[in-house]
């Protein structure tokens, strides 16, 4: 094909058959089109529902990698998803209904640490300060491990330019006011705001 650029680079008429006039083109498209979505910045769409520690931390994790990798990053927090965007965090966690959880101590000696208590729902349901106890596990366990905090990782997104949506429909049906949130948050909307974005985003994820 190289020979055929070059004729075709010159002044000369020539003629070419059919097939090799589709053998050139194809290949001529293809890297085209290589060399666009190679220069083209990718785009994630993340939609935030969830209110819990355990929850808060996926949407986080995964917009501020994007955002480092250079992707355009949005983050629509809707329903109890706003709970992360208050300016005073107050996030809980729960193991009941969760049986994945694993229920270990975060502190003591190694062979202490790594006892499963499979304790039932209804005991930790019924047991005064049992989901207190719970985050103070879970958070000394991040700790220990060198996880940032959700709070860090929130500053994070903000200073990487990560498009923070927060659901103004969520905020009228539970009774929230605006100054109870950060002010970094860049657009107030709902599904009208955020489906135009997951509809060109190369990645649109629900958490």
């Amino acid at each position: 094909m190289a020979q055929l650029d070059e004729r075709l680079n010159g002044s000369d008429t020539i003629t070419i058959s059919k097939e090799t006039f589709d053998q050139w083109f194809n290949e001529k498209f293809t890297m085209a089109m290589d060399d666009r979505e190679a220069s083209r910045t990718r785009s994630m769409v993340v939609i935030a529902t969830k209110g819990t520690m355990d929850w808060a931390y996926p949407p986080f994790i995964l917009a501020t990698t994007a955002a480092a990798m250079g992707w355009d990053v949005t983050i629509f927090f809707s329903f109890y998803g706003l709970e992360l965007l208050r300016k005073k965090l107050s996030i809980g966690i729960t193991p009941i209904g969760n049986p994945a959880m694993p229920m270990k101590m975060a502190s003591g000696p190694a062979w202490f640490r790594d006892i499963k208590w499979n304790i039932p729902n209804a005991i930790m349901g019924n047991m005064p300060g049992f989901e207190a106890m719970t985050r103070a596990m879970f958070e000394e366990t991040l700790k220990k491990k060198g996880v940032a905090t959700i709070a860090e990782l929130r500053a994070l997104a903000i200073e990487a330019d990560v498009h923070i949506v927060a659901c103004q429909m969520t905020v009228d049906l539970f009774g929230y006011k605006r100054h109870e949130f950060i002010d970094e948050i860049n657009e107030w909307g709902g599904a009208a705001t955020m489906l135009p974005m997951a509809a060109v985003a190369d990645i649109c994820l629900f958490i």
